[in-house]
């Protein structure tokens, strides 16, 4: 590999934790905590965020494994291309490109919303045409509605700022997002410390008045309830929604080639910001859930609109201030980690070498992908609501760890005596189980998101076919 196409190694277990921390907490716990106890679970959500942690573990430990043995950029991507060949590792990581890329819109609702709910304290608020986003998505009948706007101005603008800092360089957006992360989770303790004493056991009842399923499989219902719009609803339906706000410690992985010792590092990064994170989702959604009946909990600002019906106005100042703080870095690692996955298929000769590989040569950051990111994320996040952003990107990062446990299996019968300095434990239950928890979470997401799905690795078959195939380096080598 040419020099001009590596990244900086300066990041040690500390910072990959804290990016890995950095990008799960936030959205789950300020934002999608709204959707999924008013929509899906009730009061179980806890149970959704305990069932998705689960399935997380299985992945993470998978992740940890290949990241050990594969530490360059890529992720997900890499190591179905190491196991699985071109052809399915192009599959992922177009897959990880619609992950990362409406995972990033969705969060940078979440920011606007808690923007504007901050400056609201203060009596000021934004032109409605420019507070959301012109598209709407009604729940109950499961149709698309317009409300007259013309796009989500804050979203747009911490989008572009974001940007700026990564283009910049690695070093500087870890150490930002470090700061953030000290903010948020200090947050975030207050938010489980102070609203543990406003907490009402009878809020907690029902406490799963959706059911403790909502199995689907391609959209018919086969265990559980359906909502109103038809989707499934009840504790897995919860998790299926509320999944993709674990997907940090992807993220850490797709960082491997700027750890200092990323044999060690990445899978310390991996394991210990997934626990951290777990324990603390699972704490913050009973007590909200305690505090507030969950069909009064807010879809938008839920934790900050919590504190202020018990009627905590100066803990809502800290809490908007905080959760700012933190669906920000949120925001920052996972546009860090989506060039890092062009910059991955680039090198393969998958994608165009001289944009999407290009390294900037003061700042050493894939900068050009990294600004064609912010643009698709902020066209995004100006015009899509946020329930459709949030269920659409569940289902390929579910795929993706489907594809990362298999390559472990795959990957112990073919390659049995690789080097592996971090090996996941009990094999083949640990994959095995991987799989299945994911599958069974993406039967539980709507039927349209499949459909999303389908029409989405349409185009990247196109990609490929037309281009990545006669462009790329196994090809050659082929030849």
């Amino acid at each position: 590999m040419k020099d001009e196409h590596r990244l900086n190694r300066v990041l040690g277990p500390v910072a990959l934790t804290s990016l890995g921390v950095g990008c799960i907490i936030g959205t789950g716990i300020f934002v999608l905590i709204g959707v999924a106890a008013h929509d899906k679970a009730g009061p179980a959500v806890t149970l959704s965020f305990a069932i998705a942690g689960l399935a997380c573990v299985f992945a993470a430990l998978c992740y940890a494994e290949f990241a050990s043995m594969a530490p360059v950029a890529g992720s997900a991507y890499t190591y179905a291309y190491a196991t699985l060949g071109e052809l399915l590792a192009w599959i992922i990581g177009w897959d990880l490109t619609l992950e990362y890329t409406v995972a990033s819109a969705s969060v940078a609702h979440g920011w606007s919303h808690y923007f504007q709910d901050f400056i609201g304290i203060f009596g000021l608020s934004l032109p409605a045409i420019y507070a959301r986003a012109p598209i709407d998505f009604d729940s109950t009948t499961g149709m698309f509605t317009t409300n007259g706007a013309l796009f989500d101005l804050p979203a747009v603008m911490i989008t572009l700022v974001v940007t700026v800092f990564l283009v910049k360089g690695i070093r500087e957006s870890a150490g930002f997002n470090t700061a953030m992360v000290i903010v948020k989770v200090a947050v975030v303790l207050l938010v489980i410390v102070l609203g543990a004493m406003y907490v009402n056991p009878a809020n907690w009842q029902p406490f799963a008045p959706f059911g403790y399923s909502g199995l689907s499989v391609f959209g018919h219902t086969i265990l559980g309830h359906e909502g109103t719009s038809g989707a499934p609803v009840g504790v897995l339906a919860g998790a299926a929604m509320i999944f993709y706000a674990y997907i940090g410690f992807d993220s850490v992985s797709t960082h491997a080639e700027e750890a200092r010792n990323p044999q060690r590092d990445v899978p310390i990064g991996i394991v210990a910001s997934l626990i951290i994170c777990t324990v603390l989702y699972i704490a913050v959604a009973a007590v909200i859930t305690g505090m507030v009946p969950y069909d009064r909990i807010s879809i938008d600002a839920p934790v900050s609109d919590a504190f202020r019906q018990v009627g905590l106005g100066w803990a809502q100042f800290i809490i908007s201030l905080g959760a700012i703080a933190g669906i920000t870095s949120v925001l920052l690692v996972l546009m860090l980690s989506q060039p890092r996955i062009f910059l991955a298929m680039a090198r393969d000769g998958l994608l165009p070498k001289s944009f999407f590989g290009s390294i900037h040569e003061k700042f050493r950051t894939p900068w050009k992908s990294t600004i064609l990111t912010g643009i698709f994320v902020a066209l995004l996040s100006a015009v899509l609501p946020l329930r459709l952003l949030a269920e659409l990107v569940n289902i390929g990062t579910l795929f993706a760890f489907v594809i990362v446990c298999a390559s472990v299996l795959i990957m112990r019968k073919t390659n049995p005596d690789a080097d592996r300095p971090f090996r996941v434990p009990l094999v083949p239950f640990v994959p095995i189980a991987g799989i299945l928890t994911c599958l069974l979470l993406m039967f539980s997401l709507p039927a349209e998101n499949w459909l999303r799905l389908v029409v989405w690795l349409v185009i990247g078959f196109g990609i490929y076919f037309f281009y990545g195939r006669h462009h790329s380096i196994l090809t050659k080598h082929k030849e």
